[in-house]
């Protein structure tokens, strides 16, 4: 905890207490550490963390009770975006990161961005889909709403395509969503009440992270492992915490790349169900594997785990098209949901994947961005640690390497000199619950084969 310059201590412990409050790390009712505890965490004398907390008791935000000491009165604020960072320079969090990747004046080089090139996307497939849907528009395929879960056609085809992966998964099992995020954010609505914990992955996608903050969740970190979390530490936390739901990506993990492994699997499946905690497995990097790996849905049988799946990574984020599958009964209360918050989906974003899904174009560009994708990790690895900079793993698929960087770098402060040169990167801490991985930085394979990334990481360490 650091003092301002424009503040007295004082000021500084009720600043903390305000801002564990914003981010949902303290909710209603929770209990607040003691006079002592805090005084000794903040390095201040006892009578400033008293007068701290008479200053937030008599505006509201806590009250005493006596005998038992400080909890949180105050009720939730509305969740603003600029409190969802990770690190303390809050510009560079996960919110910094897709304005800069996202907004209207793009940046000449993206290695941090979590998608493929434009280039490398199946323009050609969604043309020719296009012009077929157009031809095909009396159908309903350009006007009118798709039926709560979706397009019959598409929900047989990808419970075919999730058997290849062992997931036994019938149409009525399946819900279409606009979206991976949509999908998590309905699964969110679905299993959260305020206050609820969430164990993911420390390092993990940091939209995950962003989205349980905007549920009110809270979200407890498990250290990652290139086989998987840490079990015991994934055993601890579900014990202490009794989390309503895991929330992971099995299959190409984001930001690190690594599969999970069958032992591991296992492990964690009979740990959820002892605790009766349900499994969110985040699976839209899928297709980008050479051979499938194990996924916790297949192990469960779609009992507590419930499986997301998009094409946008892969195919296109114009074709705004996600799916949920999970046992019938959830899928019946998830269209429910759906229909309360969006209607329907489209169909005309249906009826393009169903027609580019079964024309085989699709499966020969998926082909072609594995082999390119296997070339370009090589070459970036290469790229490197020819500037000192190692892999955490040796990811077998995917557009992610996660790496160190070399000593006296830091990721936060790397990020923020990039960005001047009109270079993207997405620093360790913006994916980790506790701020942590400040030596480390996911790089986009597809996006950092290029000189002037080299020429900065270089640079940057002069």
């Amino acid at each position: 905890m650091r003092i301002r310059s424009d503040e007295t201590r004082t000021a500084m412990v009720a600043r903390a207490i305000r801002d564990r409050i914003d981010a949902r790390a303290l909710t209603p009712g929770a209990r607040l550490p003691s006079i002592r505890a805090m005084a000794e965490t903040s390095n201040v004398a006892r009578s400033t963390v008293v007068d701290a907390y008479d200053r937030l008791a008599a505006e509201g935000v806590i009250r005493s009770r006596p005998g038992s000491g400080f909890y949180v009165a105050a009720p939730l604020a509305p969740l603003a975006l600029d409190r969802l960072g990770t690190t303390e320079e809050r510009e560079v969090d996960p919110l910094w990161m897709l304005r800069q990747s996202l907004g209207e004046q793009r940046h000449d080089l993206m290695p941090g961005c979590g998608w493929l090139p434009d280039e490398w996307l199946a323009g050609d497939a969604l043309r020719k889909a296009l012009r077929a849907a157009a031809r095909a528009s009396g159908d309903g395929a350009l006007a009118g709403y798709a039926s709560p879960r979706g397009s019959l056609p598409l929900r047989v085809l990808l419970a075919r395509r999730m058997a290849d992966q062992g997931i036994d998964a019938g149409p009525d099992q399946i819900l279409l969503t606009d979206s991976g995020t949509h999908a998590l954010d309905l699964v969110c609505r679905f299993l959260l009440q305020p206050g609820d914990a969430v164990l993911v992955d420390d390092p993990c996608y940091f939209n995950f992270l962003a989205l349980l903050r905007a549920h009110r969740a809270k979200v407890i970190g498990v250290a990652m492992t290139p086989t998987g979390p840490d079990v015991a530490a994934f055993a601890k936390a579900a014990a202490v915490h009794r989390p309503r739901f895991y929330l992971t990506n099995s299959g190409i993990h984001n930001p690190t790349g690594t599969s999970l492994g069958a032992p591991t699997a296992h492990r964690l499946l009979k740990i959820a169900e002892a605790h009766d905690m349900a499994v969110v497995e985040d699976d839209i990097f899928a297709d980008f594997e050479h051979a499938a790996s194990p996924r916790l849905a297949a192990f469960d049988g779609l009992d507590r785990t419930i499986r997301i799946g998009s094409f946008s990574k892969s195919l296109s984020a114009a074709v705004r098209c996600g799916h949920i599958a999970a046992r019938p009964d959830w899928i019946e209360a998830l269209a429910d949901l759906r229909i309360a918050t969006s209607m329907a989906g489209s169909p005309l974003a249906a009826n393009l994947l169903h027609a580019v899904l079964t024309d085989g174009s699709y499966r020969r560009h998926v082909e072609g961005v594995r082999t390119r994708l296997a070339r370009a990790t090589a070459r970036v690895s290469k790229r490197l640690r020819a500037v000192g900079i190692e892999s955490w793993n040796e990811p077998a698929a995917g557009i992610f390497l996660w790496a160190r960087l070399p000593d006296g770098l830091d990721a936060v402060d790397l990020a923020r000199r990039a960005i001047a040169d009109g270079i993207v990167l997405a620093p360790g801490p913006v994916f980790s619950t506790s701020g942590g991985w400040r030596d480390h930085m996911r790089f986009n394979v597809a996006m950092s084969d290029d000189d002037r990334l080299s020429t900065f990481l270089e640079r940057a360490q002069q």
